[in-house]
């Protein structure tokens, strides 16, 4: 198929029904998109509309009921664990809201710590640590443990966290979702830079609107389905509305 070795993801008729007792409750109903190379993409939709259960299938956290996902043309489904492992640590870099930052450890060693796991030197994984500290511009807080650095700061040790192997998609969940409005959209700023400096893709589940104005595309999701998907230029003008409220 033409073009389509420019997809780094891509999903096909993607369904996931989870058990609650007796009640099936089927949470993606067949989703079907491609997220080309490079793009900055925001998943979008209110509360239980599939969005975060589509984002752990794109980052090989769940596991659809039915369909297939694809990353870089790989069947995540057929991967066994230690093939899913490497592909977590090697092709997927994640930003949690809650930072997920291990409170023991400082801004560097949790920065570090991916790279460890990829089995590169100390001495090399500490320089690249502090290479992507400068980045995210916290290099003057590399010895600063989670709880000595602000909401922000944390989300900036995590960004750095999610680039430690060079990853084709970085995948964040409501990344902006525990942090105030100014440091929010300075989140959200950083992501679109490393988006374009480093050509990485950027897929965001979000509620942000804020969002909008750096993705290239929205996919609005409503009850398990692709509701529509949006070029950003379709939507300045609201945004331009939107921005007034937050």
């Amino acid at each position: 198929m033409p073009g389509i070795e420019q997809n780094v993801v891509r999903t096909r008729d993607v369904k996931k029904s989870f058990t609650m007792g007796k009640i099936s409750l089927e949470a993606l109903k067949g989703i079907n998109l491609e997220i080309k190379r490079g793009e900055y993409i925001s998943i979008m939709g209110p509360s239980g509309s599939g969005k975060s259960t589509l984002f752990n299938m794109i980052g090989g956290l769940d596991k659809p009921s039915e369909g297939k996902v694809y990353i870089d043309e790989v069947d995540v489904a057929q991967l066994d664990a230690y093939e899913l492992a490497w592909l977590r640590c090697r092709k997927i870099g994640y930003i949690f809201q809650t930072f997920n930052l291990i409170p023991v450890m400082t801004a560097l060693e949790n920065v570090t710590l991916p790279m460890i796991f990829a089995g590169m030197s100390t001495d090399d994984s500490m320089n690249k640590g502090m290479e992507l500290l400068n980045v995210v511009g916290l290099a003057d807080r590399f010895h600063h443990k989670p709880l000595e650095l602000s909401g922000g700061q944390q989300q900036r040790v995590a960004v750095a966290r999610a680039l430690a192997n060079d990853p084709a998609i970085v995948l964040a969940d409501e990344p902006t979702g525990n942090l105030d409005l100014k440091t929010g959209k300075e989140i959200i700023d950083l992501l679109k830079r490393l988006n374009k400096e480093k050509k990485v893709t950027i897929i965001s589940a979000t509620h942000d609107l804020k969002m909008l104005d750096v993705s290239d595309r929205i996919f609005w999701i409503r009850d398990g389905k692709v509701e529509r998907v949006e070029e950003r230029s379709e939507i300045k003008l609201e945004v331009g509305t939107m921005e007034g409220e937050f």
